[in-house]
């Protein structure tokens, strides 16, 4: 699945110009997928302008051979994000595999 996920992630830099980094957390990132489990994706861009909530909608994530979520952040949120200690904060720190890095 990363292999499928990393050639999707190699063909975003067209379509997103504004992309800095993309990877992958989650089940997939740590090794234990199963049967059922969806792909985990963040994205770091320069800047966004939309809202958090409506990011993702400008992804195309049909080409993947699972489900996949994406959460979009601009490099300051994710820095700020990353400097935080909560739980999901630490889940990043600890898990991402990234894919892109620009």
């Amino acid at each position: 699945m990363l292999a499928a996920a990393r050639r999707w992630a190699d063909a975003q830099p067209a379509d997103h110009p504004e992309l800095v980094r993309l990877g992958v957390f989650g089940s997939y990132a740590r090794g234990d997928a199963g049967f059922g489990s969806d792909l985990d994706l963040v994205a770091v861009v320069r800047d966004a302008d939309r809202p958090f909530e409506r990011r993702a909608a400008r992804w195309n994530l049909n080409s993947l051979p699972v489900p996949a979520d994406i959460l979009v952040y601009t490099d300051a949120e994710f820095r700020t994000l990353q400097a935080s200690e909560s739980r999901f904060a630490r889940v990043l720190r600890d898990e991402i595999v990234w894919l892109v890095q620009r």
